[in-house]
Parts: structure tokens; C-alpha cells; sequence
């Protein structure tokens, strides 16, 4: 008789992907044969890691979960199993709507799944996960909840408070994450700013990150959410002066006319954030960054938004993505204010957004043609290795494709020449 087989999918973002990842260790570790996102049918189990995030992530988890409930009734699976973020905060309404599915797990609820598969629940390989990243890159989730109220999030209701995890058993993960041959790290929080508050007193954000740089074999360390409110000057000479410490700082702004983050709850002026990114610039020469507008916000004024798109013009974020706003449950936006713009005009405004950031990004794209940068080799594609700079995260930014006649190892760092530019994508050549 074969092992039983378990497939892991996973919905949402990467603070999820890592959720997966420890289920998925700890269920081989109790002899299961496990997959994650397989599209196959036979297994004794799947387990769906939901998304609880905006209207249209919560409807793709459910549609995928319905999905599974047929694949169910026709004998392509054993079990169904929900756990995640949706499935913490609507359980008692997902097992009276949905109610072919086996067990609702919460998100935190990773001793009780392991329990219900009747295998041995290892909390001394907590930091050890089965990476389901291409094996030279992977997240490392150094807190999870959030402290924050911003008007639109429900992010909180979901995971809580801001709990930290110990620079010991961070860098435990990280040293692991490296014997399995990671190269790139790519730290990851609902907000990293608050790291080392809650358990140490002050941000021990740079501790952290001078602790990884220390491990042989990781190359890159990579900041994700950072945000503009209380922002953590100490982590700008750190990436200044250390070396593995990528130039991209990811920091979600979401708006910048004042009376649209006066009323997100934001905490931040259109004045103090232009204060930062100059700072920020200052201090790191060559930094780029990454930000998320959100538009559409109840009251947002036409005006509002000939702001928004205004600074965006002028301040040339080299990588920026937007959302329309979507009234979500008990969030102070949805009991104070009217969702009062019309659907067609957020997706309009955001459409705009999109076409100024492409522009935006083709002339700097531009810029980068004779430049030769450091770049890690992702995959191959057709003709192309496909790899990535220091600027670029996996996923959610541009790549660079190299047309090369000698073989490119996967994960190994090359020097590229850029040789053309589309609006968000490098061509280059070996050095």
C-alpha cells in the first residue's frame, strides 16, 4: 500500500505560501506524500489556504473551495479541509454556507490540522518548511498581525495583534532555509516596521538583518512592507552599507491628497511622506521603490485623485501597483463611510494609474540600456533565461531575459549588460 497523498493550495499572498510550507513539512514528516497546487485529482486530502483580503481574493478562495466540493462529490478526493485567513474570520458562516467540507480550520490552527491527518505534530522542526519557491529564493515571515487600523483593512480581524517572532529562531529558519540552497531572503510581515517592539522594547529590524547577512550562502535580503507611518530611519545605513541588503524598499502608501489619508486613518500627511522618500533617497543612493495606491476610497473627490496621479508623475516610483477600494466587513471605512464612487469610476481612475506607472516605467526602463547589474537566473523560457536584479522581486516585479548560447545555471548570479528595454522587462546579455 502507497503512502497517502495530500495536496496543499494555496490563495493569496506570500505570508500564506509560508503557512503552507510548515503544513507541508510536518505532514511528510508523518509519512504523507504531499504536493502543493496540483491541479491533479486522487488525493486522500486537500487542504485549502484561503484568502480573506478584498472582495475579489475572498471570491477566488471561495470559488476554489466550491471547485474542490465537486471534485469531492465526484470521488477525485478524499477529504476537503479550509484553513487561512477567510476561514479565521467567516468560519460559523463557511460551515453553514459550505457545508461538504470536511473541517474549517483557522489560521493558526496548524497543531489541529496535523492532529486530524492522526500524525505526530513536531513543534521542534516549526522553523523547517517544504519550499515550494524555486529553491534559490524564499519568504521568511517575521511576524504575523498587524497593529494598524487603517479605515479599509481587515487584515487585523484576521491575524490579530502584532506578534514578533525572536531573531533566534528567525535566523534558525534562515540558516536552514540556506542549507537547502537559498540564496535570496525576502523578509515578509504585515509590517515590518514594528519588528522587536512588542518583545524586545525597541526595532530590532537591523539586528535581524545583520544577524541573516551573517549566514554563508544567503546573497540577497529583501524588505517587504514597510510602512511611511513611524517609519524606521535606523534600517536605512544598514541598507546603505550592507552589501547583501538589497536597494528595494517596499512601502505601501495608498494615497498621498490629505483628506483621503485622514480618513484611511493612515497617520501620515502628503508632507511627511514626501519628507521620507526624500530622506530615504538621501541616505540609500540608488534605492528604488515599490508602493500600493489604493483608489476609490469613500470620498475620494476628483481632485483627490488629480493629486494622486500628480505625485506619481513627479515622484517616479520605478515599481508601483494599485487596487480599487471594496467595502469589507466591520472595517471603520464600511460603518462610517458611504461607498460612494462609482465602481466604473474606481476602475477608470485605477486604469489611468496603470497607464502613467507603464510609462513611468518604460523611461526608466530606458535608462538602464548599457548598464550592467548582478542577476539571479529564475528559470528558463523558450529562448530565454529569465532572471531577476537586485530590484526586482519575484512575481510582482519585472525580469530580465537573457538570450545566452552557453547554459545558465538556475539560482546562480550572472553580469548582465542590458541591451533593450520593454515598459517593464530587460533584455540582456552575459558579460
Amino acid at each position: 500500500m502507497g503512502k497517502k497523498r495530500v495536496n496543499v493550495v494555496t490563495m493569496g499572498c506570500s505570508k500564506n505560501l509560508v503557512d503552507s510550507e510548515v503544513l507541508l513539512n510536518q505532514l511528510q514528516r508523518g509519512d504523507f506524500e504531499v504536493v502543493h497546487d496540483s491541479s491533479e485529482t486522487g488525493f486522500d486530502a486537500v487542504f485549502v489556504n484561503t484568502c480573506g483580503f478584498i472582495h475579489d481574493a475572498k471570491q477566488e478562495s471561495i470559488d476554489m473551495i466550491l471547485d474542490y466540493v465537486d471534485a469531492k462529490k465526484r470521488g477525485d478526493i478524499g477529504k476537503l479541509y479550509v484553513m487561512g485567513c477567510l476561514s479565521e474570520r467567516y468560519q460559523k458562516d463557511l460551515e453553514k454556507e459550505i457545508p461538504e467540507v470536511d473541517r474549517y480550520f483557522g489560521k493558526f490552527d496548524l497543531k489541529a490540522m496535523v492532529d486530524e491527518l492522526q500524525v505526530n505534530y513536531y513543534p521542534e522542526y516549526i522553523y523547517e518548511r517544504k519550499i515550494t519557491t524555486p529553491s534559490h529564493y524564499a519568504y521568511l515571515k517575521i511576524a504575523e498581525g498587524c497593529n494598524r487600523s487603517c479605515a479599509f483593512c481587515a487584515i487585523p480581524m484576521m491575524t490579530g495583534r502584532h506578534k514578533s517572532r525572536t531573531i533566534e529562531s528567525l535566523v534558525k529558519e534562515a540558516r536552514y532555509l540556506a542549507k537547502k540552497g537559498v540564496k535570496e531572503i525576502l523578509l515578509i510581515a504585515q509590517e515590518l516596521s514594528y519588528y522587536g517592539i512588542d518583545i524586545y522594547g525597541k526595532n530590532r529590524l537591523p539586528d535581524l538583518i545583520d544577524q541573516i547577512s551573517e549566514i554563508e550562502g544567503i546573497e540577497w535580503i529583501r524588505l517587504h512592507y514597510l510602512y511611511p507611518t513611524k517609519f524606521p530611519y535606523e534600517i536605512l545605513p544598514v541598507m546603505r552599507e550592507n552589501p547583501k541588503v538589497c536597494k528595494y524598499l517596499d512601502m505601501p502608501l495608498q494615497h498621498i491628497a490629505n483628506p483621503v489619508l485622514k480618513n484611511m486613518l493612515r497617520h501620515v500627511t502628503r508632507e511627511e511622506t514626501e519628507a521620507l522618500i526624500k530622506r530615504i533617497k538621501e541616505e540609500v543612493p540608488g534605492v528604488i521603490l515599490r508602493t500600493t495606491m489604493l483608489v476609490g476610497f469613500p470620498g475620494e473627490t476628483e481632485a483627490d485623485f488629480e493629486e494622486l496621479k500628480q505625485f506619481i508623475i513627479d515622484t517616479k516610483f520605478e515599481r508601483l501597483g494599485v487596487f480599487t477600494y471594496s467595502h469589507e466587513e466591520n472595517t471603520y471605512a464600511a460603518k462610517k463611510f458611504k461607498d460612494n464612487v462609482p465602481e466604473d469610476v474606481k476602475q477608470a481612475r485605477a486604469d489611468e494609474i496603470m497607464e502613467i506607472q507603464q510609462q513611468i516605467s518604460a523611461e526608466l526602463n530606458r535608462q538602464k540600456i548599457g548598464q550592467i547589474y548582478q542577476v539571479i537566473i529564475d528559470r528558463k523560457e523558450d529562448d530565454y533565461y529569465v532572471g531577476r536584479t537586485e530590484f526586482d522581486s519575484p512575481e510582482v516585479d519585472g525580469e530580465v531575459l537573457i538570450s545566452s548560447t552557453s547554459e545558465l545555471k538556475k539560482g546562480e548570479f550572472y553580469r548582465v549588460k542590458i541591451t533593450g528595454a520593454e515598459d517593464y522587462d530587460l533584455f540582456g546579455e552575459l558579460v
